[in-house]
């Protein structure tokens, strides 16, 4: 796999690309500003695979496809909270917020296997990308959800979730009621569709609702479990590289 780092601050990128070698893919070529990378894509073969920082010293990384045609895939590396994330997060292969967890870039080096077509085609809206960076949350949130039961739909309130999970290739809504119901979404989807004021996803599995938090303990390896008043399908784990944006979010 041919691969490349694009990021400003050289200690992140070599960070990176340690964590890329331990999944045996080499990154020899890492870029740190706009104007580097255009230069290297000038003059270059284009990768498979790009780990693109949207903010460079030289401006949002956006710039680069305004001057060039990328036919690479793209797995966005960023800082920003999840919101800005909204408008691309499903066109893209993949995001990871920093810093990078090492199971979540197995999952998106994973997720770029199984999804590579065999050219790749670009189709990022980076205009829509930027408005929503410069001027990011004016929109209105989903509120409730229709769930077909056999003949008939239930309504639910987000309101009444604890959570969101994911199980067996399905997505459900936890309720404050101790009750599952199965979504025809995914979580991906939800993440978009949520108030991320309200909403927090805590690892790739689970969604939570920060008013249903009943307690937050102090876990292995410098992580936290939440403690829900009824969901206890499965233990709910803030890995360690998210604990400190989680509790800059339970702080908002």
């Amino acid at each position: 796999m041919n691969v490349i780092i694009i990021e400003d601050e050289k200690p992140a990128a070599r960070l990176l690309q340690r964590k890329l070698q331990k999944l045996d893919i080499q990154a020899q070529v890492m870029l740190h500003s706009v104007e580097e990378a255009i230069e290297w894509f000038n003059n270059n073969t284009h990768t498979d695979l790009i780990f693109l920082d949207i903010q460079l010293s030289d401006g949002l990384s956006f710039e680069i496809f305004d001057n060039i045609t990328i036919n690479s895939a793209v797995i966005f590396t960023t800082a920003y909270d999840e919101y800005a994330l909204r408008a691309f997060k499903l066109n893209s292969i993949d995001y990871l917020l920093k810093p990078i967890d090492e199971e979540e870039l197995a999952l998106a080096i994973d997720k770029y296997r199984q999804h590579r077509p065999q050219q790749q085609n670009l189709s990022l809206d980076f205009e829509e990308i930027k408005k929503m960076l410069v001027n990011p949350i004016e929109k209105s949130y989903k509120k409730r959800f229709a769930i077909k039961m056999g003949q008939h739909l239930k309504m639910i309130n987000t309101d009444d979730a604890e959570c969101f999970f994911s199980e067996n290739k399905g997505t459900y809504i936890h309720t404050t009621d101790n009750r599952d119901y199965l979504l025809e979404t995914t979580l991906e989807q939800l993440e978009a569709e949520l108030d991320p004021a309200r909403f927090y996803r805590v690892s790739r599995k689970h969604i939570i609702n920060v008013d249903a938090v009943k307690d937050i303990v102090v876990y292995t390896n410098s992580r936290l479990k939440v403690v829900l008043p009824t969901y206890t399908e499965d233990e709910v784990i803030v890995s360690r590289e998210r604990v400190n944006a989680f509790r800059e979010w339970l702080g908002n």
